[in-house]
């Protein structure tokens, strides 16, 4: 699903996103590469927001729709794409006592779960320390 995003900017700020489908969720970047990272982190982590909470989620506005919002004037749309949730899948993994220890242990030096740590590890990423006390989503704003 692709959602249309509004990209501002003036002289003294840095570059504001927000999305019309979606009142309250807003985000900003120093640059526009980082705003548009931004911008879908902020979109993904207010519609898993959404689903917890059993909101509906919107179906995406076109540009015809949009034409008159005055939330346009002045800004760039731009779409933002939002996959949809994978169902997560438990397996078993047989593992000596020792491989397990030290699994667990390198997990907690990357600060994450065993979980976490295998999946990365057999996709070839290297773990990447989770963000301690990170907020699920932005807050919405009613």
């Amino acid at each position: 699903m692709e959602y249309i995003a509004y990209l501002h900017k003036d002289s003294d700020s840095d570059y504001g996103v927000s999305f019309p489908d979606f009142p309250g969720c807003v985000t900003a970047g120093s640059t526009l590469e980082e705003a548009r990272r931004m911008a879908a982190e902020a979109l993904v982590f207010h519609i898993a927001g959404m689903r917890e909470d059993g909101e509906a989620i919107p179906d995406s506005s076109t540009l015809d729709e949009l034409r008159g919002d005055p939330a346009m004037r002045g800004a760039v749309a731009f779409l933002v794409a939002v996959a949809e949730p994978e169902k997560t899948v438990r397996f078993n993994v047989t593992a000596r006592e020792s491989q397990l220890a030290e699994i667990d242990r390198r997990a907690a030096e990357a600060r994450l779960n065993r979980s976490a740590f295998l999946v990365r590890r057999a996709l070839g990423g290297k773990p990447k320390a989770a963000v301690a006390n990170a907020p699920r989503r932005s807050r919405r704003l009613a």
